[in-house]
């Protein structure tokens, strides 16, 4: 809970904050990355940093924690925070990294606010911080209890066992775990990170959703090439896997995480909705995939707009079928029994 006196001083000074956030989140990125390099080798993305995607998204969330808390300061909004979690959790953020964080974010607001932040309004934000950081810090910990894996330590090698081309911009993977281990435990919808080598030697990491039905010893992962716009790099991580990854090498994949996945109620009769556009079918595959595997009567509506060309698929998966798939494009996708597929609805 915010106290009263933080309050008044966060409501005051919110605005200025918020208006200064891109250019404090700008200092922030540069001095830690500075003085703590080893930060963008496996942690940060360095396609993010350079199209200021992680600057918004770290500005943003920062901005939301404390409007939510000045809305009630009597309840701490962990709930906004789930997602942020998940994605921590599946790059292996520990409890010191926070306070590495602490100590960057708040020299570049002292160095962007310069006498505006009193003793007062440092106190203030620093309670907010804290608040922010201690409800991440208990959601990954219960996170990381629930992976079955130590804080941190969330990765594992796997062997690609089947590469498949998809379209000339997406390709998927087939993997076992190398060391013969059972998978872990995964939900239908959720992504995993791979972490890859760069030529340069620096490692990078992107997230992928399970592609296929997460319920074996198998996992899928579906990759589409992603092309630099202007001002943007291409994507590392999907350029080397399309380039270099074959059937027979390994990848380093992170534990299962994702706050959205396939709920799996009692009442087997409840209808499930899928909605999706490009890409983001790939989760909506696994959840078929899944709901195949288990024979499910769901009554399923599957909803998918191909804002792409033609050739980027719009369900990828190992049976290759345009039945359950429903687009504007012709696709690939996963076949859906017609007792659970309603009438393809055009999106």
């Amino acid at each position: 809970m915010l106290s009263a006196e933080s309050a008044a001083v966060i409501r005051a000074t919110l605005p200025a904050v918020a208006g200064a956030l891109d250019e404090i989140t700008t200092r922030f990125y540069g001095a830690m990355f500075r003085d703590r390099p080893e930060l963008l080798d496996g942690m940060f993305n360095r396609g993010n940093q350079a199209s200021g995607a992680q600057r918004r998204a770290l500005a943003g969330s920062i901005a939301g924690f404390a409007t939510a808390l000045l809305e009630d300061p009597d309840t701490r909004p962990d709930t906004l925070l789930d997602r942020i979690a998940h994605k921590h959790a599946a790059v292996g953020v520990t409890d010191d990294q926070y306070t590495i964080v602490h100590k960057y974010l708040f020299g570049a607001i002292a160095e962007v606010l310069g006498d505006a932040v009193t003793a007062e309004v440092a106190a203030a934000w620093d309670e907010v911080y804290w608040l922010m950081a201690g409800a991440l810090i208990g959601r990954e910990a219960r996170l990381y209890q629930d992976a079955g894996v130590e804080p941190g330590k969330v990765w594992r090698q796997w062997t690609v066992v089947e590469r498949r081309t998809e379209t000339p911009d997406v390709v998927s993977f087939l993997l076992r775990p190398a060391d013969g281990r059972p998978a872990p435990r995964a939900r239908a919808g959720q992504y995993v990170s791979v972490r890859v080598r760069m030529a340069d030697g620096v490692h990078q990491l992107r997230q992928y959703s399970l592609s296929g039905d997460p319920g074996g010893d198998l996992r899928r992962i579906t990759v589409k090439r992603v092309a630099g716009t202007a001002g943007t790099p291409d994507g590392e991580v999907s350029g080397l896997l399309h380039e270099q990854v074959r059937e027979g090498d390994e990848l380093t994949l992170s534990a299962p995480f994702g706050d959205v996945f396939l709920d799996e109620p009692a009442d087997a009769g409840t209808p499930v909705t899928l909605v999706s556009a490009g890409i983001g079918g790939t989760p909506m595959t696994g959840i078929l995939a899944h709901l195949e595997a288990l024979g499910s009567t769901r009554p399923v509506l599957v909803l998918h707009a191909d804002r792409s060309p033609p050739t980027t698929p719009c369900a990828p998966t190992p049976a290759h079928s345009s039945s359950g798939c429903r687009t504007r494009a012709p696709c690939s996708g996963t076949s859906v029994p017609a007792r659970r597929n309603p009438t393809p609805a055009k999106a």
